[in-house]
């Protein structure tokens, strides 16, 4: 509906770089959530919530609130690195090293986890929005034509990549012309596509570098076997996974699921609550 709706209809997006924008819209989608899974006044239940590890107290008092207004028994929550290493079904309870690289659409972070805990975390709020924006703003600027969010991933999707390759497949992408503001086609090249998201893609490997920067020297050499798991939707960019490594002298795995694994992730954490519960964040103080 981006971009498409008429005047009387406005799409938003109630979250942006992982925190709350607009707090009444999420708690309306909570509620049809919650009702979709059965959830009602009468049959109150336990609902855990992942959250990027970079939110604040104040965030986390506003997620918590949206949950209890929506019909949330109690709201319990989880960082996503944490939640996407169980998902993906890594060793973390044993004394290795395990890095996860997640890229979800308004945030980007890494932890390395260790024996059930967070050993080395970074966090950026750079994701694959800010991919598509830098799309936008890049045709903008070079062709003088506008084209709207949903194009944008469209051509990341089809050509986008974070790693130089052999595919000389162009795009043709159609927009309204700045100056006479009528309808325009161009045709773009993986290589300008590649040109316009390498500021958040590098943004996201700085973090990746400094997460490493701070891994005790054991754990640094177990994520030399063990590799870095690549989880989240901006993971699936083509070539990534070979920047990272290049980046990072190690192996690159992206996992099966990397869309759901997140979500995998609390699903087993509320299946084997009790013994999971330890992982899950503290509640803010009032």
């Amino acid at each position: 509906m981006i971009g498409r709706t008429p005047g009387y209809i406005v799409a938003v997006r109630p979250l942006r770089g992982g925190a709350i924008t607009d707090f009444e819209i999420t708690e309306r989608l909570l509620r049809m959530l919650f009702q979709r899974a059965g959830v009602s006044r009468f049959y109150r239940t336990r609902v855990l919530i992942c959250v990027p590890s970079a939110i604040t107290h104040v965030e986390q008092r506003a997620v918590l609130e949206a949950a209890r207004r929506a019909g949330a028994a109690q709201t319990f929550l989880i960082e996503q690195p944490m939640a996407a290493a169980i998902g993906a079904s890594l060793p973390i309870h044993e004394p290795l090293g395990n890095m996860i690289v997640d890229v979800g659409g308004g945030t980007s972070e890494v932890a390395v986890i260790s024996l059930g805990g967070v050993v080395a975390l970074e966090a950026v709020r750079v994701g694959g929005f800010d991919m598509d924006a830098a799309i936008q703003a890049y045709v903008r600027r070079e062709y003088g034509v506008a084209i709207g969010e949903r194009t944008a991933e469209e051509i990341k999707v089809a050509i986008g990549s974070a790693f130089s390759s052999d595919d000389q497949y162009k795009a043709e992408v159609r927009g309204r012309d700045l100056t006479t503001g009528t309808a325009k086609i161009i045709v773009l090249s993986p290589e300008e596509v590649r040109e316009a998201i390498d500021e958040p893609v590098r943004a996201i490997l700085e973090i990746i570098v400094r997460a490493l920067g701070q891994t005790p020297p054991e754990l640094a050499q177990d994520l030399i076997h063990q590799g870095v798991h690549l989880v989240g939707g901006g993971g699936m960019l083509r070539g990534m996974d070979q920047r990272i490594s290049k980046e990072t002298a190690l192996p690159v795995h992206l996992v099966d699921a990397p869309l759901e694994c997140v979500v995998h992730g609390a699903g087993r954490c509320l299946e084997s609550f009790d013994r999971l519960k330890d992982m899950f964040m503290d509640r803010p103080r009032s």
